[in-house]
């Protein structure tokens, strides 16, 4: 049993985003992981500032918002699975927040061993998530971190377009494989 903590970067409700992340819960769960779900709708969270801090005030930034919650909720999760909307060409600005704040040294108190990535674009062009996944491999290196799995979605320029499309089929399998 693993404990995941799953980051959605979507502002949109039930958007198609959402619908990966549901049908990824749903496989998950069934192997008895503890899910916890984060939506950056539900939280404000600045951008990092750079100013360094957190290095020399015990991994603490000067910053006083929901990344701190979120830091203590990182730290119990075994796999870390992204879920992003890509408007242009990367994961959403929000959620670019959260990674960024984990320039913190606090990052290395965390258990995660594996990261996830689940996508979903307008575009149906095959290099909407190029730059995604050089940042996903990226994190991977440098964390030296297990791939969990990179799931993507093209022309999902609806909302509920994920109910009819092959990712989401595809994330709860993913989800189902993690124990």
């Amino acid at each position: 049993m693993s404990k995941i903590c799953i980051l959605v970067g979507s502002n949109r409700k039930n958007g198609n985003t959402d619908i990966l992340v549901q049908s990824f819960v749903k496989g998950a769960t069934e192997n008895g992981n503890e899910i916890d779900v984060v939506s950056i709708a539900d939280n404000k969270i600045n951008g990092c500032l750079g100013c360094n801090a957190c290095f020399t005030n015990g991994n603490k930034c000067i910053q006083n918002d929901g990344m701190n919650e979120l830091y203590e909720r990182m730290k119990k999760a075994d796999v870390l699975v992204i879920a992003s909307p890509v408007y242009f060409f990367s994961i959403s600005g929000q959620l670019k927040c959260i990674i960024d704040r984990l320039h913190n040294p606090i990052r290395d108190t965390f258990n995660i061993k594996k990261i996830v990535f689940m996508g979903v674009c307008a575009s149906t062009q095959p290099n909407s998530f190029d730059a995604v996944k050089i940042m996903y491999d990226h994190a991977i290196s440098y964390f030296k971190l297990d791939s969990g799995g990179f799931i993507t979605a093209y022309g999902m320029k609806n909302k509920g377009d994920a109910n009819n499309c092959e990712a989401k089929a595809q994330a709860y399998e993913l989800g189902k494989c993690i124990k």
